[in-house]
């Protein structure tokens, strides 16, 4: 399977996901492996493949694993780096399908998009 296939898959729209603890998912940047990740309860739920050049963020791959699907854990990871991204003061190349998607459903982060 392809990485755009396994990030076309990982599509969950719901959000607000509470582990079993009742904890809201930490999401924490792992520069050294370039990839956000998103935890359930102390376990890694699902992470997002990234690129860093000069001002641009590129998004490579979203992933969730098959336990934590479509329980919103992609859309909270994405917003998280959307709202990093424009603190920062960086563009994003959307490469990852998912995240493209995301993008073109909440136009709030258009602006955030590095012209072609």
């Amino acid at each position: 399977m392809s990485d755009d296939q396994r990030c076309r898959e990982s599509r969950d729209w719901s959000v607000g996901l509470l582990g079993h603890d009742g904890r809201m998912p930490e999401i924490r940047d792992n520069a050294p492996e370039s990839q956000y990740e998103i935890y359930v309860d102390g376990q890694l739920a699902g992470f997002m493949t990234y690129r860093l050049s000069a001002d641009t963020f590129t998004a490579i791959h979203t992933e969730v694993d098959d336990a934590y699907e479509g329980q919103g854990l992609a859309s909270q990871l994405v917003k998280k780096v959307l709202a990093d991204l424009r603190d920062a003061g960086l563009s994003l190349k959307p490469s990852c399908p998912f995240v493209r998607d995301y993008v073109e459903r909440h136009p709030e982060y258009a602006d955030l998009v590095k012209a072609a």
